[in-house]
């Protein structure tokens, strides 16, 4: 055996325990859920063959599925527009400051709420912020406007919306730091460039900087996407789906059918629609969503 093959041979040995636990936690259940969404069973009971009996179902005969689309749509529009605003905004504040000791302080300050428990977030807000003697209520009482006062999140009316703007400002520490990130990697001699031809302010935010941080909005906008698909923590923990179904998210309703209702295969065949949705609509953002190296040919 020669130096080269050797060498393959052990480099093989050093990333086969990597590669045998991707494997088993992560491409193996989802091969699992892939052949049990064919089935109808319960855990510990035998599985009967029902083909694409579950899909049918959810997509034809559950009146829960189209609303919770719905739903989940109009949460990710609404969480993509603000990733793709407030933190590129705040990033873009923060690199404008004359000295990096500044940059930094407030890079660290943003980030820090990054360390609270996502829960922890969510159950401040269901709390303090829209419980019947919350913040919001308390202060529309004080500006008068008590007739306004309402259960936000037992409300159907308002619940959709009050699971949407949990996180006001919708400044996160992740979004801020990749958009600051693309801004850093503009060249020096692009940012003396502008500066030279007048193009300076709002012109050279929208003209320049925008159109060089495209990576990092497709990265956010990807993320965001597959969040929003998968989303089903905060509607969990803020409204269990309710009022009714005013809430309910595909997310949500796999997680009852899996787990309140033992209707493994019916969760398993959810689970699979929303991954191909989450593939075709990476798979899109991919081929039509350009990098700003794609903008320049200097990829494919």
């Amino acid at each position: 055996m020669n130096w080269r093959l050797r060498s393959t041979f052990t480099c093989y040995l050093v990333v086969l325990p990597s590669l045998a636990l991707l494997f088993t936690f992560v491409y193996l259940p989802v091969f699992w859920a892939f052949s049990k969404s064919l089935y109808e069973f319960e855990v510990g009971s035998p599985a009967r063959f029902v083909g694409l009996d579950n899909y049918a179902e959810y997509l034809l005969r559950d009146p829960t599925c189209w609303p919770s689309l719905l739903n989940m749509l109009l949460l990710t529009l609404f969480a993509v527009a603000m990733r793709l605003t407030f933190p590129l905004l705040v990033a873009r504040l923060i690199y404008a400051l004359p000295t990096e000791r500044s940059r930094h302080f407030y890079r660290i300050l943003f980030l820090v709420p990054i360390v609270v428990p996502g829960v922890a977030v969510q159950l401040i807000w269901m709390g303090l912020v829209y419980g019947d003697r919350g913040l919001l209520n308390e202060v529309l009482r004080l500006a008068g406007l008590g007739g306004l006062a309402t259960g936000w999140l037992s409300d159907p009316n308002t619940a959709l919306a009050a699971v949407a703007m949990v996180g006001f400002p919708f400044i996160g520490g992740f979004e801020v730091l990749v958009y600051y990130a693309g801004f850093a990697n503009i060249p020096t001699s692009v940012n003396e460039a502008a500066l030279l031809e007048g193009c300076v302010g709002v012109r050279k935010f929208f003209l320049i900087d925008l159109p060089l941080v495209l990576s990092q909005i497709k990265l956010i906008v990807i993320l965001t996407i597959i969040g929003g698909v998968q989303a089903f923590q905060n509607v969990f923990i803020l409204t269990r789906g309710g009022p009714g179904f005013a809430t309910n998210v595909p997310g949500m309703w796999m997680y009852l059918n899996a787990f309140s209702f033992q209707r493994m295969g019916y969760a398993c065949a959810i689970g699979v629609l929303l991954f191909l949705l989450i593939l075709a609509l990476t798979l899109l953002n991919l081929k039509y969503f350009k990098s700003a190296e794609q903008l320049q040919g200097k990829a494919p």
